[in-house]
């Protein structure tokens, strides 16, 4: 699963491997600053306060039947 975390001023924290090893890659507004073999490396970049992590939430599965037989509202 990919892992992503979201800062103020276009501060971005992603998993990447890099020569092997994996590192906390930054961004900012989507330029590298920096790849950090810690958490405290990212601290000197960013507030670790203010990064929130992004989760992506599955996709509500609705049964097709139930798409075909809809209409708005003010058709009723």
């Amino acid at each position: 699963m990919d892992r992503r975390w979201v800062g103020d001023d276009g501060f971005e924290i992603v998993l990447a491997l890099r020569a092997g090893r994996q590192v906390l890659r930054v961004r900012r507004n989507g330029w590298l600053v920096a790849d950090c073999l810690s958490v405290a490396e990212v601290a000197r970049h960013v507030d670790l306060a203010d990064l929130c992590e992004v989760v992506r939430l599955p996709a509500a599965r609705v049964p097709a039947e139930a798409v075909e037989g809809r209409t708005s509202s003010h058709h009723r």
